[in-house]
């Protein structure tokens, strides 16, 4: 990829894989592939190294002392069908330890040392119970089949857990997705044997595989026949690559990493930054002692041992800051070795970074909002609320107090009172909110999408600029399974929490980032702070339980829960005891009550999260970050509680869903207590984020930042503000109204009740919004339309009453359409205008697979 004359220049003088503070200005960059590329133009800023990433800089020949020979690593689960199949016990067939038919099967047997069978549907499934016992703390790296097929498209793999697997539940979970499973891959139909590894797009815990699902084919009346099928462990797949950059994850906690083997030792010449430290985490999948040491050679030929310590507790990242204060500014040469351990014993050097304490100071460029120049933040924190009504917090007029910090912060800094969001379900929604992109362009609306590495996330824009970043992903959604671990250096999944009750994280990740906050508090800082506690089930951790709900009529809630599975057919919905209006009816409950009680779990829920928020807030104060640190508070999308005949959210693009609350709270660079009608977008987010720390926005945004918005609204403030008051000075300030798209598209989340065939788009502009049902199974009118402003829950259809508003709308529509198309990304795993290196590195990061 060609860098543009001025970034050749002022990059010229840098060490490899140093990253620059940029000074002001309001320059474009070329797009970035990804972080890796680091590529920022100069706009003739002065500029300094505030962060060295050893993951960037890392070339294979900074290795010495590679050991000659490998350590053993844990065997894999492998059935070659080398021995017959056991045969079902009268009393119990789930002890069978082979491979047996599920469904849509015929003919099963080994014969030749091959599993051999023939579909009778296009959903065969053939199973088996794992034996082996492996180390529960590793994770699934691939799957490995070895398999001839005379029909078909595609192979797929799940997973369940001990309880015996109920194929009609598996069924009908699966109808109506593209894409079913997880691990899907395209197979070859013929006379051939071919070999097909599968990838897990997340998080998968070898403590959870106990019976292994695996559909041979997708079409029926095929033969199929298996040699082998094999699960690799993350610590085999390690004892097969080279020591080198990768994603690696202990406890689910994931690192931008280096791994490397005993003896070896790596050596990074770098001249060190003022006030430096190295920010580092070590760990290990190995059972025994590691030993992990860090030096420094100076140029006058001096070796000095910084660090040295000793990891006995395998599966767990251990904290090691190194302070380099009294070698800043000069030339030196820092090493990490593995000294001592059995040769090839494994040592993951997690997010190795060297940090100037401060950095140079960093200022607002020009803004098309013309705040006062004022310091940009030292800190972003983006926080997203999963599955949170706008109109269920105090903020916006709710009669009870669920989120009083959430309404301090909106009473000091900007509250938008109309902000759509592009999508009504988490997979698709947080993309756009992290790239500026409608999903119609950032391309991600199936369960197994990916983000294209060709997408530059709101994340990597920090990273490139030297920012800490970090993640707390509070479902897979928001995590490597789509790729929204693109430009960070420390993710936590879900499944580091180990909680009970997994949908309530707000107070584990407060924990964290609180901790993480006070090592990174000399640093500028980007956190993804995302948090599930509003997403069913809605009942909160004590005491928020019993704030709004009678404890005493738990029991009775939890009977009409159970009368209402018993007449939802879909497993999904019946699982989380959410039926259509019509399935209340049929299980003969009080509807209302029944909602109710679920509502007042929900604000409990909502207030157990804010109490967190504040915590966050507290601890900002404590370390001196409360007024150098920016906080956006937003919710990806709303709920449903039968407002439109269902309960849930991503099937339909009504107002509960697409209506969701953001706050902005700055000092010094969000004005105080302003509140803005105006509608505005999610994607609006990100160049707004980047516009308040001075960063120089990526091509391609589809989004505009908010500042004209704001200062329009503080110069107005004492004024008799109406909203074309508001919009006509803003305007002035660079401000455009531009209608606001959300997408529904025909694709489905895993197991849901909503059909395929259904496919909507909706369009607010000019206090109007258009939902067009391009396709609809429920018997929807093609056209919606509803007067936003007053009607913000779309309960009554005014489309036949204004037909030249619905014409209006659909060519905006169309515009939007072409926009969209024009800047859709390439598909996820394009390797377009990447060279040899900077494929391996995306490679190595999993993000192209």
């Amino acid at each position: 990829m060609e860098l543009g004359s001025r970034s050749r220049k002022a990059r010229a003088n840098l060490p490899p894989g140093a990253v620059v503070a940029r000074g002001e200005g309001r320059c474009r960059p070329l797009p970035l592939a990804s972080f890796i590329l680091l590529l920022l133009s100069s706009c003739g800023a002065t500029e300094a190294p505030i962060a060295h990433r050893l993951v960037d800089s890392f070339q294979p020949d900074m290795v010495e002392g590679s050991p000659t020979k490998v350590k053993a690593a844990t065997l894999p689960i492998v059935w070659n069908f080398s021995e017959p199949l056991p045969q079902p016990s009268p009393k119990k067939a789930t002890a069978n330890l082979g491979w047996k038919p599920g469904v849509g099967v015929s003919g099963l047997r080994i014969r030749e040392g091959r599993l051999q069978g023939r579909s009778t549907t296009d959903f065969p499934i053939i199973y088996a119970r794992r034996s082996e016992r492996l180390d529960d703390r590793d994770l699934l790296a691939e799957v490995e089949v070895r398999l001839r097929v005379n029909k078909g498209a595609n192979l797929s793999l799940q997973f369940a857990g001990p309880e015996d697997v109920d194929f009609g539940d598996v069924l009908a979970g699966a109808k109506g997705l593209s894409q079913p499973w997880g691990l899907t891959t395209p197979i070859v139909a013929g006379e051939s044997f071919q070999t097909y590894t599968l990838r897990p797009r997340g998080s998968v815990s070898l403590s959870g595989i106990h019976h292994v699902l695996f559909r041979p084919t997708d079409a029926q009346g095929a033969e199929f026949e298996i040699e082998s099928i094999r699960l690799l462990s993350q610590r085999e797949r390690l004892a097969r690559i080279p020591s080198g950059v990768g994603w690696q994850g202990l406890g689910e906690i994931f690192r931008e990493t280096v791994v490397a083997r005993s003896p070896e030792t790596i050596r990074l010449p770098l001249t060190l930054p003022n006030d430096p430290w190295l920010d580092l985490h070590l760990g290990t999948p190995e059972d025994g002692a590691v030993t992990f040491r860090v030096g420094l050679s100076s140029a006058a030929g001096d070796e000095i041992v910084l660090l040295e310590r000793t990891l006995t507790t395998a599966h767990r990242w251990e904290t090691a800051h190194v302070d380099l204060a009294a070698y800043g500014g000069r030339e030196v040469t820092l090493w990490f070795a593995l000294p001592d351990a059995e040769d090839g014993t494994l040592g993951f050097w997690g997010s190795p970074v060297v940090r100037a304490r401060g950095g140079p100071p960093m200022r607002a460029g020009e803004s098309s909002g013309a705040l006062a120049r004022a310091p940009a933040p030292q800190g972003v924190i983006l926080m997203v609320a999963d599955t949170l009504r706008k109109d269920h917090l105090d903020s916006y007029g709710y009669k009870r107090p669920t989120a009083p910090t959430l309404s301090r912060l909106a009473a000091e800094g900007a509250l938008f009172h109309d902000v759509v969001s592009q999508a009504t379900w988490t997979k698709v929604s947080v993309p756009s909110i992290m790239t500026s992109l409608y999903p119609a362009s950032h391309g991600v609306a199936e369960v197994t999408d990916r983000l294209p590495a060709a997408a530059n996330t709101l994340a990597e824009v920090y990273r490139a600029a030297g920012y800490a970043t970090v993640s707390y992903s509070s479902v897979a959604f928001t995590g490597k399974l789509t790729n929204l671990h693109q430009g960070f250096e420390e993710l936590h999944e879900l499944g580091s929490t180990q909680l009970e009750r997994r949908t309530k994280t707000a107070r584990v990740y407060a924990d964290r980032l609180c901790a993480w906050l006070e090592e990174h508090r000399d640093a500028p800082f980007f956190v993804f702070f995302h948090v599930f506690d509003p997403h069913d089930p809605y009942e909160p951790r004590r005491p928020y339980q019993s704030m709004w709900a009678d404890p005493g009529k738990k029991e009775d809630h939890e009977r009409d829960a159970d009368k209402l599975r018993k007449v939802i057919p879909d497993p999904f919905m019946r699982r989380r005891a959410m039926g259509t209006r019509r399935q209340f009816e049929k299980a003969d409950i009080d509807t209302e009550e029944y909602l109710s009680y679920d509502r007042d779990w929900y604000d409990g829920s909502i207030r157990a999260m804010d109490v967190e928020l504040a915590r966050v807030l507290e601890r900002l104060k404590t370390l001196g970050l409360a007024e150098k640190t920016m906080i956006a508070f937003i919710a990806d999308h709303g709920e449903e509680f039968l407002d439109h005949g269902r309960m849930f959210h991503g099937q339909t693009l009504y107002g509960e869903l697409t209506n969701v609350p953001l706050v902005l709270f700055g000092p010094g660079v969000v004005p105080n207590g302003v509140v803005i009608d105006e509608t505005v977008r999610s994607i609006d987010l990100m160049p707004t984020l980047l516009e308040i720390s001075g960063r120089p926005l990526p091509e391609g945004l589809q989004g505009q930042s908010l500042m004209p918005l704001m200062t329009a609204a503080r110069e107005l403030r004492n004024a008799d503000l109406t909203e074309s008051t508001l919009a006509s000075l803003a305007g002035d300030l660079g401000w455009q109204r531009l209608p606001a798209v959300s997408e529904r598209a025909a694709t489905e989340q895993s197991g849901g009740p909503r059909p395929r065939e259904d496919e909507a788009v909706s369009i607010v502009l000019d206090g109007w919004k258009l939902i067009h049902n391009t396709k609809s199974s429920s018997g929807k009118p093609e056209f919606e339309l509803f007067e936003h402003t007053k009607d913000p829950l779309d309960l009554k259809n005014v489309a036949d009453e204004n037909p030249d508003v619905v014409e209006k709308l659909l060519g905006e529509l169309q515009a939007w359409r072409d926009l969209t198309q024009a800047g859709k990304l390439p598909p996820a795993d394009s390797t377009e205008g990447l060279s040899d290196d900077e494929l391996r590195r995306l490679r190595s990061l999993g993000y192209i697979q």
